[in-house]
C-alpha cells in the first residue's frame, strides 16, 4: 500500500530516488511500461533485486503495476509522473521556497525539423484507446506532430470514445478504424503500443522507429464489468492525455537539442 505524500518527507523522497537502481528504474519507466524481466535485463541485475526496488517505489506511489491482459501471470510497471512531479516540487520548496519547481507554461509545439515527426498508436480494435491517443496527440501538439492509429483486429468505433473526445472539443466521429497492415510500409519516428496483446505481436516497421509500450486496459472491456461504462472511458482519456503531454515535452526537447 502506498503512503500519502504527507507521510513522506522531501528528504525521504530524495533518499529513495537517489539509490542508483531506483533512479535507473524510474528513467526506464519514463520511456515505456515494462515487465520485471525486461527491467532486469536493462539494469543487468537479478529479478529479485529489481522486484525489491520496484516494491519500494510502489510504496511511495511513484510506480504502479497493472496485470497484463496478454499474460495474466505477469505485471506491467509504469511511472506515476504526477506523483513524481509533486515530490520534486515539494523537495525544491523545502530547500528554499524560491526553488519550487513549477510546470512549464503551455506553449505551441515548435518542430524545427524538415518534416513533422510521425507517431503510430496501436491497439487491438482501433476502436477506443488508439483513436483517442491519435486525436489527443494531434490536438495537443497543435497539429505539429502527425499521429496515426491502427489495430490488429479493427472493430467499430466506440460511442463512448467519441463522447469523451467531443467533451474535449475533439471530433473523432468520422474517423475510420484501420488495420495495422495499412501502415506496413510507412516510416514512423515512434510506434507506441497501448494493448498488451498487440505488443506481443507488433510487426517491425521500416526505419527502426523508437518503440514504447503503454499498458492501458481496454475501456470497453473494463466497462463491461459495471453498469456505467462512461467513467472508464473518461479515466482512459485522462491517462492518455497525461502521457501524451509528457511525450510532446520529450519530443520537443529532443528537437531543441538537435537544432
Amino acid at each position: 500500500m502506498s503512503r500519502s505524500a504527507d507521510e513522506i518527507s522531501p528528504l525521504e523522497f530524495l533518499q529513495l530516488v537517489a539509490e542508483p537502481h531506483r533512479w535507473r528504474l524510474l528513467g526506464e519507466l519514463t520511456r515505456s511500461d515494462r515487465r520485471v524481466g525486461e527491467l532486469s535485463e536493462l539494469l543487468g541485475g537479478p529479478q529479485n533485486l529489481v522486484s525489491y526496488h520496484l516494491a519500494e517505489l510502489r510504496r511511495a506511489g511513484l510506480v504502479s503495476a497493472r496485470r497484463s491482459s496478454a499474460d495474466g501471470r505477469d505485471n506491467y510497471y509504469r511511472i506515476e509522473p504526477q506523483r513524481c512531479g509533486e515530490f520534486l516540487r515539494s523537495a525544491g520548496a523545502a530547500l528554499q521556497p524560491g526553488l519550487r519547481l513549477v510546470p512549464l507554461p503551455s506553449e505551441p509545439v515548435k518542430i524545427s525539423g524538415r518534416r513533422a515527426p510521425r507517431v503510430l498508436f496501436l491497439c487491438t480494435g482501433n476502436s477506443a484507446r488508439s483513436q483517442m491517443a491519435e486525436a489527443l496527440l494531434d490536438h495537443l501538439s497543435g497539429h505539429q506532430i502527425r499521429a496515426r492509429s491502427a489495430g490488429s483486429h479493427p472493430k467499430q468505433l466506440q460511442p463512448n470514445a467519441v463522447r469523451v473526445m467531443a467533451e474535449r472539443g475533439i471530433d473523432i466521429s468520422g474517423r475510420p478504424t484501420k488495420h495495422l497492415s495499412r501502415f506496413a510500409r510507412t516510416r514512423f519516428d515512434r510506434v507506441i503500443t497501448l494493448c498488451d496483446k498487440v505488443r506481443e505481436a507488433c510487426p517491425e516497421f521500416p526505419g527502426q522507429p523508437t518503440t514504447a509500450h503503454w499498458s492501458i486496459a481496454d475501456p470497453a472491456v473494463e466497462g463491461d464489468k459495471g453498469d456505467d461504462t462512461y467513467p472508464v472511458f473518461l479515466r482512459t482519456a485522462d491517462d492518455l492525455a497525461n502521457r501524451i503531454e509528457l511525450l510532446i515535452a520529450q519530443m520537443t526537447a529532443y528537437e531543441r537539442r538537435a537544432s
